[in-house]
């Protein structure tokens, strides 16, 4: 008899716990649903105040949402902060990382941008999105040797990818290395021909 007070107990308590649960998703739900109307309507403090009742500081999703609301509505710190939660909340996520980028270009921290888009390659060594934006910051701040490894990287993933093969032309330029860059400021025109950076590039060593 006492075991099945027991089962039946743990019944009660199963069924409980599963509509409790059935409410907070729905919930949830719900949330995110009127956070995408509001988006939509371009009402970026309602949307954030839509996920504001379900909000709690150890669900990824909802401070993934924060972050990039916040953005939209650029409050860039509070982006970054609710960014650096997600982040510390599921480390090998890289979604978080380029999210959190976009306030930290905005704001123009670069430092923050490079350690970001490092960590994404630690992560993902191949992501092509990393490597071409690493290279641009690595390009803009001269350091000619390190752009032309990352853009060497999707080049060879990507052979026909006009932006990395164009950027990597350049950097080749700066270099000194004119014999590469005009090969590559030739394939970048047959990519896409008459293009004008690929054009003054050709200009330039000729």
């Amino acid at each position: 008899m006492e075991s099945l007070k027991k089962i039946t107990l743990l019944a009660v308590f199963v069924i409980l716990a599963n509509g409790i649960m059935s409410q907070s998703q729905g919930a949830i739900q719900t949330a995110f649903s009127k956070s995408y109307e509001s988006e939509h309507a371009r009402k970026y403090s309602q949307a954030i105040n839509d996920l504001k009742p379900i909000y709690k500081s150890d669900g990824y999703f909802v401070n993934l949402r924060m972050g990039w609301l916040y953005y939209l509505a650029k409050q860039h710190s509070e982006s970054i902060k609710y960014y650096n939660i997600s982040i510390a909340l599921k480390p090998y996520a890289i979604e978080a990382r380029f999210g959190c980028i976009k306030p930290l270009s905005a704001i123009e921290s670069w430092n923050s941008v490079r350690a970001h888009y490092l960590q994404i390659l630690k992560i993902d060594p191949q992501n092509t999105i990393a490597n071409y934006w690493l290279g641009v910051v690595y390009y803009n701040r001269k350091e000619y040797n390190n752009a032309m490894k990352n853009f060497e990287k999707v080049v060879n993933l990507y052979p026909l990818d006009y932006d990395s093969l164009v950027m990597l032309a350049w950097t080749k330029l700066y270099l000194g290395k004119l014999a590469e860059a005009k090969v590559l400021f030739n394939q970048a025109l047959v990519i896409r021909p008459g293009d004008n950076s690929a054009s003054e590039g050709l200009k330039l060593i000729k």
